[in-house]
């Protein structure tokens, strides 16, 4: 049963890393190619549906994580698991103090509401996106090296 949990986990965080690599490195150079209001409207569009569903994809995977440590702790890599799960910690902390507010005012911005420094407020969301995904495959990368350990 706790091989099942260990990969399990493992993909959970896994996708969720792709989805947020994605959105970093694919996803915002294609909104802001698009022609006049249409990236902008793209970035609202997205940040409401991501942010309905990264915030349980995000505690889903912590949770995961800590069950997975306190199932496996007498097996080889857990410290890896627990430190994985202590990054997966930081990266919900990162989205509550600094993503979330952000992304809660861009959701509802249109080209007829959004402020005058709506760019220099999404390029802020993209840095500290940026970091939180290498903090998330730093995580990814402790669970998979635990599963062979």
């Amino acid at each position: 049963m706790l091989n099942a949990l260990e990969v399990f986990a493992t993909v959970v965080v896994g996708v969720m890393v792709g989805v947020e690599f994605a959105v970093a490195v694919v996803f915002k150079r294609i909104l802001d190619a698009l022609p006049g209001d249409a990236g902008q409207l793209g970035h609202a569009h997205g940040g409401r549906m991501l942010g309905a569903v990264m915030p349980f994809w995000y505690v889903g995977s912590l949770i995961l994580s800590a069950v997975w440590a306190v199932a496996g702790w007498s097996h080889h890599g857990a410290g890896l698991v627990v430190t994985a799960a202590g990054l997966l910690i930081v990266s919900v902390v990162m989205s509550l103090l600094l993503l979330v507010p952000i992304n809660n005012r861009n959701k509802t911005w249109t080209p007829e509401n959004r402020p005058a420094d709506w760019r220099q407020q999404l390029d802020r969301w993209n840095r500290f996106h940026y970091l939180r995904v290498a903090v998330i495959i730093a995580a990814f990368a402790l669970l998979a090296s635990a599963l062979v350990a």
